[in-house]
C-alpha cells in the first residue's frame, strides 16, 4: 500500500525553534514512525521573525548583509533577501523585541530607524519591488525612525529618532523626500495585524504592554503617535494594519505602501496552495496554539489553504489552548501538544527532540 503524502508547514516555535528547524524536527519524527511516507517541508512565516529564513529556504535568491541601527541605537547585523528584482525586508531584524534585553526595555525611546536603513539598502540594490515583513517589534514610534532614515524632515530634527518620547516635541513634518526615494518602486507591507494606529485597538493600547510600556503611560504614548499622524496624514491612521509593529505599518502606508496579509504573501511565495493539493495531509504548528491563532497567523492561514485543497489539517504545538469547537472553526482536524507529551521542562530544554517525539506519536494515528 502506498504511503501517505504529508506537507509540513509550521511557523516558528517562539523562543525555541525557527520555522525551518521546526519543520525539520517534525519531518524527522514522522519518518521514524512512517518511513514509507512522502514528506515535504514548507516552513512558514506571517511576516515576523523568521520571514527572511523561510523565504530564502523556499525561493533561493541572494542574501545581502547590512549593518543597521538597532532599536536602542546600537549597530545591529541584518540581512536582505534579493530575488528577481524584489527585495524582502524583515523589520524584526532591525527593531525586534528580541534585540532588546528584558532589563533594558524602554519602548518610549526605541526607534525604527534601522528599518529605514534596510529599506534604503533595498532601494540601492536597484529592485522594483520591496516586501517588508512586520511583526515581533520592540518599538512603538509609529515608524517615525523609518521616516527619518528615508529622508523625512522634522522640527526639531531629533523628534523622529528618539522613540515616542521624542515625538511629543514634534512641530513640523515633511515626508516628500522619503516618498520620492520610493518613486517607481512597489512597496508591500506584509502583516498579520489589522489594528489601526490609534485608540483602544491601536498599536499602543493593544501591543504596548507586551513590549514593556507601563499602563499609566499608554495615554501619553498614544497622544505622541496622534501628534505624528496629525502632522502627516490622520486618515491613514485608521487604515487596516497601520498599528502593526508599533505603528511601523502607518509609516509604510504613508510612503505609499500597500498592506497584504503576511501569511498569504509567504504562502504564495512558497507555492503552498499547489503543494497542499498534491498531498494527503497537511501539518502545521507553532509554540502556542491559542485564540490569537485564528487571526491572520500561520496556523489559521495554513488551515485555510488545506481546506481549499480539501485536505485535512493537523496542528502540532508547544501548548494547545483551543477547544474542539474553535479548532474546527479554524479548519483544524486535531491538535497535539508537546508539553502534554513530555512535560514543560523537557519541551523547553530539548525542543527539537520533543517536537520530533510528538510527530512520531501523531504519525501513528495519521499515517497508514
Amino acid at each position: 500500500m502506498a504511503g501517505v503524502r504529508v506537507l509540513i508547514a509550521p511557523d516558528k516555535f517562539a523562543g525555541t525553534l525557527s520555522a525551518v528547524e521546526a519543520a525539520e524536527a517534525i519531518a524527522e519524527g514522522w519518518r521514524r514512525q512512517a518511513p514509507g511516507d512522502e514528506v515535504l517541508t514548507a516552513p512558514m512565516s506571517d511576516g515576523g521573525p523568521g520571514f527572511i529564513d523561510v523565504l530564502h529556504a523556499a525561493l533561493g535568491g541572494e542574501l545581502q548583509a547590512v549593518t543597521v541601527t538597532g532599536p536602542l541605537g546600537e549597530p545591529t547585523p541584518a540581512t536582505l533577501l534579493l530575488h528577481e528584482r524584489t527585495a524582502y525586508v524583515e523589520s524584526a531584524q532591525a527593531c525586534g523585541l528580541a534585540l532588546v534585553p528584558a532589563d533594558r526595555r524602554d519602548p518610549e525611546a526605541a526607534t525604527t530607524y534601522g528599518v529605514g536603513e534596510l529599506l534604503r539598502a533595498a532601494l540601492d540594490a536597484g529592485v522594483r519591488r520591496v516586501v517588508v515583513g512586520l511583526g515581533g517589534s520592540g518599538t512603538n514610534d509609529g515608524g517615525a525612525g523609518l521616516l527619518a532614515a528615508m529622508g523625512a524632515v522634522a522640527d526639531p530634527p531629533t523628534a523622529l529618532t528618539g522613540g515616542p518620547r521624542a515625538l511629543a516635541d514634534l512641530t513640523r513634518l515633511d515626508v516628500r523626500a522619503a516618498r520620492e526615494r520610493l518613486a517607481g518602486v512597489e512597496l508591500l507591507v506584509a502583516s498579520d495585524v489589522d489594528n489601526p494606529l490609534l485608540g483602544l485597538r491601536g498599536a499602543t493600547n493593544v501591543f504596548g504592554p507586551q513590549k514593556g510600556l507601563r499602563r499609566e503611560r499608554l495615554v501619553v504614548v498614544d497622544a505622541a503617535l496622534a501628534r505624528l499622524a496629525d502632522l502627516a496624514d490622520r486618515r491613514l491612521a485608521d487604515a487596516k494594519g497601520a498599528g502593526a509593529a508599533g505603528g511601523l505599518g502607518y509609516a509604510l502606508l504613508l510612503l505609499g505602501g500597500r498592506r497584504v496579509p503576511g501569511i498569504d504573501t509567504v504562502a504564495q511565495a512558497v507555492g503552498l496552495p499547489e503543494k497542499a493539493r498534491n498531498v494527503d495531509l497537511v501539518l502545521t504548528g507553532e509554540g502556542s496554539f491559542d485564540f490569537q491563532s485564528a487571526s491572520g497567523k500561520v496556523v489559521s492561514g495554513v488551515a485555510t489553504v488545506a481546506a481549499r485543497a480539501l485536505r485535512p489539517c493537523v496542528v502540532l504545538a508547544g501548548q494547545v489552548h483551543v477547544g474542539a469547537r474553535e479548532m474546527r472553526a479554524m479548519g483544524v482536524e486535531s491538535a497535539y501538544s508537546v508539553v502534554d507529551l513530555v512535560g514543560e521542562k523537557e519541551a523547553l530544554g530539548r525542543p527539537r527532540e520533543s517536537l520530533a517525539a510528538l510527530a512520531e506519536r501523531v504519525a501513528r494515528t495519521w499515517s497508514r
